[in-house]
């Protein structure tokens, strides 16, 4: 994956653009997989300067866990500037550390 270091939002009808973009695509998961590295290849910024010059480069460059990594992170609001460390092999995405130490102290 190339340096990001911002994840720039889209306005709603900007993500309504890409999704009506891709409607004519049949089958379901190529079409969700397309809409998402279009979105990403406008959202990704190193330097405040676009990462992906499009939608070829994204799915060239990007792994589905990266995708969805990077979807999350922008979906959740999470697109200041620092890198993306790798979240390690095995680990739950869902797990949320401070909430279990907190549970684990009662």
């Amino acid at each position: 994956m190339r340096d990001v270091d911002e994840l720039r939002p889209l306005t709603a009808g900007r993500l309504l653009e890409l999704w009506r973009d891709t409607r004519e695509i049949e089958d379901p998961l190529e079409r969700v997989l397309t809409c998402n590295v279009r979105i990403l290849a406008e959202c990704c910024r190193f330097q405040g300067e676009r990462v992906y010059g499009g939608e070829a480069e994204a799915l060239a460059d990007l792994t589905g866990r990266e995708i969805h990594r990077l979807l999350c992170r922008l979906a959740e609001g999470d697109g200041e500037a620092r890198p993306l460390a790798p979240r390690p092999a095995g680990e739950n995405p869902a797990f949320d550390s401070a909430r279990f130490e907190a549970l684990r102290e009662e």
